[in-house]
């Protein structure tokens, strides 16, 4: 653990400027303003839902939001280079694409509508929501690694190493009086659970309990991508062209990710996804960030689940 603290004190020392660090929070406010103002993205962008454009509105969102981090951490840094840079293009654009692809894709809907006549669409709709992912993000990544990065390497931090977990354990169980006290408010019943009732269990023949686990060893597979794009391919890969630069940008983008959830979780992106950043950077690894947000993940579904049965 004191290893892992020593790497923090370690990314500060190289990356910290109060200058960058000011205006870097200055811009992730001002989305976060423009975003709850107007209520952008649930109002205006998932208004398009289904339609060819609205993948290119959520990359029009996630590009604005990373570029400007960039250019900020270029600025404050004078490294200008970067920008005439083919590889950092390159990684940015496949991540962008990749995730916007990936937040604007529907085509879970109809194969919802097709699985057993459509007659288990609602559930099959929440499963396959989340396992669409293989094919928007980690199908797209795995090819990059295996063809095109030049630096290949255990593929963006998915090969396991012991490393940091403890730490990770620990800030999970921190996690645990915050989640609590989070389950009592009124717009966190209103996200969670993210389960819903259907009649699935109906139509197989089992217990609720069982459609319910199933839904839930899907809906904890999503963040798996999410790890492996944010923390994996945005910080461990870019870092060979950004360095600990990679960092901060990342971080203003995986805020963004948070805009249709309620505004403290957002927030609340912005420190977790630093923190995991930089310990993804420092391990080489993403599975404690893995640990981390699957466990959190479940664990804000289980406090759900224990809320609406007492009421």
């Amino acid at each position: 653990m004191k290893v892992l603290w020593r790497d923090l004190r370690n990314h500060l020392r190289s990356d910290f400027r109060l200058d960058l660090y000011l205006a870097i929070a200055a811009w992730a406010a001002l989305l976060l303003t423009v975003n709850f103002y107007f209520d952008l993205e649930d109002a205006y962008i998932d208004s398009f839902q289904g339609k060819p454009i609205w993948p290119v509105l959520y990359f029009c969102l996630y590009a604005t939001a990373y570029y400007v981090s960039v250019w900020l951490w270029t600025h404050f840094h004078n490294r200008p280079d970067i920008w005439q840079t083919r590889g950092f293009w390159l990684r940015s654009g496949v991540a962008l694409i990749s995730y916007s692809i990936y937040a604007g894709f529907y085509g879970h809907s109809e194969w919802s509508r097709q699985l057993f006549d459509g007659q288990i669409y609602v559930f099959a709709y929440y499963c396959l929501h989340n396992l669409q992912s293989v094919l928007t993000i980690v199908l797209p990544l795995y090819l990059f690694y295996k063809f095109v990065d030049p630096y290949p390497s255990s593929f963006y931090g998915m090969a396991p190493k012991r490393k940091g977990l403890v730490l990770y354990a620990l800030m999970l169980a921190l996690m645990i009086p915050l989640i609590t006290l989070a389950s009592f408010q009124p717009d966190f019943l209103q996200s969670y659970p993210t389960y819903r009732d259907t009649n699935a269990n109906e139509f197989f023949g089992v217990p609720e309990w069982v459609t319910a686990f199933i839904y839930e060893l899907c809906y904890g597979w999503d963040f798996v991508p999410t790890e492996l794009l944010f923390r994996g391919f945005l910080v461990i890969g870019m870092s060979r062209v950004l360095g600990h630069g990679a960092v901060l940008p990342m971080v203003v983008w995986y805020c963004s990710i948070h805009f249709g959830r309620p505004l403290g979780e957002a927030v609340s992106s912005l420190f977790g996804g630093y923190l995991l950043g930089v310990l993804a950077l420092s391990t080489r690894s993403i599975w404690g960030g893995l640990l981390i947000h699957i466990g959190i993940a479940w664990g804000m579904e289980i406090a759900a689940f224990l809320q609406k049965a007492t009421h």
